[in-house]
């Protein structure tokens, strides 16, 4: 008897391809994940209003999530490697969602701070289990396309997030946009826990052949099918990013050690500064700087999120498909596009066209490149220690999120004006590509 029938002797004869199935609920799950964690950027001139507090004090609301998220990111990561996916997962998810309705029940600035931070806490496992969850179902030449989808996810929620929230908060007042987005979450979480197992050998919708299929190519991340697809064409490409052959980092140690996953931290670190700044500063700065009504701000202020769910989606199957699973370039591409992008929006005309365009590009630009800096430590740590190397990828990209709304914030109380807040986003992503060029690219 075969392995692969001592550990599903259940499963179907027929082919099946439930990994789909789980990645349309991890879709799902992060979509609801970045609605409540971004739907702070389109009710803050409201809370501004009714609280009267500075632009650096409204950051500080906005970045006391990504405290909270960066400290759960690592105790997470040991956690899911301990004890799998399926009920930290359901827990994260149910307990965000808990977090999102307390914060319509805030009554002063430091109850609005506590809060974020409870939802950046509750928040933190979910990405850690999601990354692994993809590990752990997709054979190596899906990884990045999968996780294009599930970053894609990210930008797809924030197209929805700033008009309903603007119509909800002048509809019903700023705090029912906390109350109506909590709801979901609560029926996700139970349908996590029943649908999706740590790893697909346990799951009874799982046939032989899927088994088979997906632990041909990822056996303990050391199979042929890992390595990127060698060819001449790409000989010219493979020097300028530092193709190299690595061994799989396989312990904590080697984690921490590794000048690569660092690296790539310290990468992911200024690009989510851009990301998430953007987010929270973009509707004020429609509001304030474009003098568009709080209607068309939220109509705009999705621009960049539609820009990122095309270029998240576009960006990963580009990485997989057409650059042989090489990861280095696309994450270079929307660091250079990303300071480009910057000098644009410094100088764009206060016209709807023109400023509705060149936030879709902001996203798209950023977005290409957002599957590979967590698709990179798939390749370059194996898949026992993966949940280790995600968190604490995370942790950095989180911390971005936590130091970038309050900088942006207290530039523009300082200068009042959102040059100096476009000027700093260039120079993160300008620093991100430096680091980029440095670390390795495993074969």
């Amino acid at each position: 008897m075969s392995r692969i029938e001592q550990i599903l002797p259940y499963a179907n004869a027929r082919k099946t391809n439930y990994r789909f199935v789980v990645l349309a609920l991890i879709f799902i799950v992060y979509a609801l994940n970045y609605a409540d964690r971004t739907n702070i950027g389109a009710v803050l001139p409201f809370i501004i209003d009714e609280f009267h507090i500075s632009n650096f004090e409204a950051g500080s609301i906005a970045s006391m999530f990504f405290l909270g998220y960066a400290l759960s990111q690592i105790p997470a990561g040991f956690l899911i490697a301990k004890r799998g996916i399926r009920g930290l997962v359901a827990l994260s998810i149910f307990g965000f969602s808990a977090f999102t309705w307390l914060m319509g029940t805030a009554s002063s600035v430091l109850g609005l701070k506590g809060i974020r931070l409870g939802l950046g806490l509750t928040e933190g496992p979910c990405p850690v289990g999601l990354a692994s969850t993809i590990n752990n179902w997709f054979p190596a030449k899906e990884k990045a396309t999968a996780t294009g989808v599930y970053i894609a996810s990210t930008m797809f929620a924030p197209i929805l997030v700033p008009p309903l929230a603007v119509w909800i908060a002048l509809t019903w007042g700023w705090r029912w946009v906390f109350f109506s987005f909590a709801i979901p979450g609560i029926i996700i979480a139970l349908a996590w826990y029943l649908l999706v197992k740590t790893r697909p050998a346990e799951s009874k919708f799982v046939s032989k052949q899927e088994l088979g299929y997906i632990n041909d190519e990822c056996t303990a991340g050391k199979g042929a099918r890992w390595n990127i697809v060698m060819d001449k064409k790409f000989s010219a490409l493979d020097k300028m990013i530092r193709v190299r052959e690595l061994t799989p980092i396989d312990s904590v140690k080697g984690v921490f050690t590794s000048k690569n996953i660092i690296g790539d931290c310290l990468a992911y670190f200024m690009m989510v500064s851009v990301l998430y700044g953007l987010l929270t500063w973009i509707p004020l700065y429609l509001v304030k700087e474009k003098g568009f009504d709080f209607m068309r701000m939220g109509l705009v202020a999705s621009m960049p999120c539609i820009g990122g769910f095309v270029g998240a989606i576009l960006g990963g199957y580009i990485s997989d498909k057409l650059l042989g699973r090489r990861r280095k370039p696309t994450m270079i591409f929307t660091a250079i596009s990303t300071v480009v992008m910057m000098f644009i929006m410094l100088n764009i005309a206060q016209i709807t066209a023109d400023v509705c365009l060149g936030l879709f590009f902001v996203g798209f630009c950023l977005n290409i490149g957002w599957p590979a800096f967590t698709a990179y430590g798939m390749a370059a740590s194996d898949a026992k220690i993966y949940p280790v190397t995600a968190s604490v990828i995370n942790t950095g990209g989180n911390l971005g999120g936590f130091v970038s709304p309050m900088l942006a914030g207290f530039l523009l109380d300082y200068t009042g004006s959102f040059n100096t807040v476009f000027t700093y986003f260039g120079i993160c992503a300008a620093v991100g590509l430096a680091v980029i060029l440095i670390i390795d690219e495993p074969r």
